[in-house]
């Protein structure tokens, strides 16, 4: 027999999937979040028939229960972690702990890439293509490269996880994977995603005109109440935003913070760690502590919402031969423009700043983290180039 305790996300499920075409009715499935899965492994330790074979899959124990497991495997007990985290490297140090961030050929890692290697491994398991696709599916969503290769069939996994129960996903998700050659979503999903994705794509748009800007540390910071599609909205803001370094989603319900981020420089695991949590380097979150709260919601709950770049331009768009025009809420203006040189030169109400950029994009970063101007509509550009043509003709 087996027990297997997992996350309660799309990568902890994946993990009790797998356990159940592996096992069948021979193992016990647990779902928990982040803080519940020690008192699981308390309760084991108090309850449970120790001949169990213990998984522990997406998930890291606190240290009493780390030494706890090392006796009991000491002892002739059988358990296997498995983990991608990096913060659960070090359980690499036992002979019952597995902890692989990046493959070698350079892949990150799920729980559940890791778990499906592990039972064709040891023969527990027969690798087929649809079970294969699903799981690939899996991993790219939890590592979030799903976003790199525009896999939309992984994000929709993930929103289809969120739409149904678990019991349910994992009731269809099994009988597909052991009836279907290849992964595919059947027509009401698919109907259902589509609404969905509809309903998405509403909020995000109401929560642009949400986010604030603040300085934390060594980053700029976009910050926004949400309680739902953390990870679409920590995209979709990241990409409008690309100045910000992270954006901070606070859940004031269930007093969480989720950290979203798109760039490469920025590990925002290491950000949620400075408050009791953790995650992966481009998606994390931690408890809103007293800190947590201190620094994301006192120190910025008295700004304006960043105002959003002018859509449907025609004439002032980004990267523009002619310079692109920008205006805060001061009524101070930005005309960025590429010089002879290959620089981009800065015009600060109409005078020429000391400093110049290597690219559009460094340019752009200065002006939007330091004034929080927004790309305004081509009528105020086209004026505002009436009014400097006339200037340098009264010169």
């Amino acid at each position: 027999m087996y027990k297997l305790l997992s996350h309660n996300d799309l990568d902890g499920v994946g993990c009790g999937i797998l356990a159940k075409l592996a096992f069948d009715k021979q193992v016990k499935v647990h779902y928990n979040s982040i803080s519940g899965l020690d008192r699981e492994v308390e309760w084991f330790f108090e309850n449970d028939d120790k001949d169990l074979f213990l998984f522990i899959t997406d998930l890291s124990v606190n240290e009493d229960n780390e030494k706890r497991l090392e006796t009991f495997y000491k002892a002739g007990g059988k358990v296997q972690l498995i983990d991608h985290h990096k913060t659960a490297l070090s359980f690499n140090n036992y002979e019952w702990g597995h902890v692989v961030v990046e493959d070698d050929e350079g892949k990150l890692t799920s729980a559940t890439s890791l778990f499906y290697h592990y039972l064709i491994e040891h023969e527990l398991l027969n690798p087929t293509d649809v079970v294969t696709e699903f799981v690939e599916l899996v991993r790219q969503y939890d590592t979030w490269e799903w976003e790199k290769n525009d896999n939309q069939e992984a994000r929709r996994l993930n929103a289809l996880f969120f739409l149904i129960s678990i019991e349910e996903f994992e009731e269809k998700m099994l009988d597909r994977l052991q009836t279907s050659e290849h992964f595919y979503f059947d027509e009401f999903e698919r109907k259902l995603l589509d609404m969905e994705d509809e309903k998405i794509e509403r909020y995000i748009r109401r929560k642009r005109k949400e986010l604030v800007q603040t300085e934390t540390g060594d980053y700029f910071a976009g910050i926004v109440y949400a309680e739902s599609y953390h990870s679409e909205l920590g995209n979709e803001l990241g990409k409008e935003y690309p100045h910000l370094d992270y954006i901070a989603i606070l859940n004031m319900g269930g007093k969480r913070v989720g950290f979203r981020t798109i760039h490469d420089h920025v590990d925002v695991s290491e950000v949620a760690s400075q408050f009791g949590g953790g995650g992966h380097a481009k998606a994390s979150g931690c408890s809103l502590t007293e800190d947590a709260y201190k620094q994301f919601v006192t120190e910025t709950f008295h700004l304006e919402p960043l105002q959003q770049d002018a859509k449907k331009n025609h004439y002032n768009v980004k990267r523009s031969a002619f310079g692109c025009l920008y205006k805060n809420r001061a009524g101070e203006t930005f005309f960025l423009y590429e010089g002879n040189n290959g620089h981009w030169i800065i015009e600060h109400n109409h005078k020429e700043i000391e400093e110049t950029f290597e690219s559009f994009e460094e340019g752009e970063k200065f002006i939007k983290r330091n004034y929080r101007a927004p790309l305004v509509r081509d009528e105020a550009f086209v004026q505002y180039l009436m009014d400097r043509i006339k200037k340098q003709k009264a010169q």
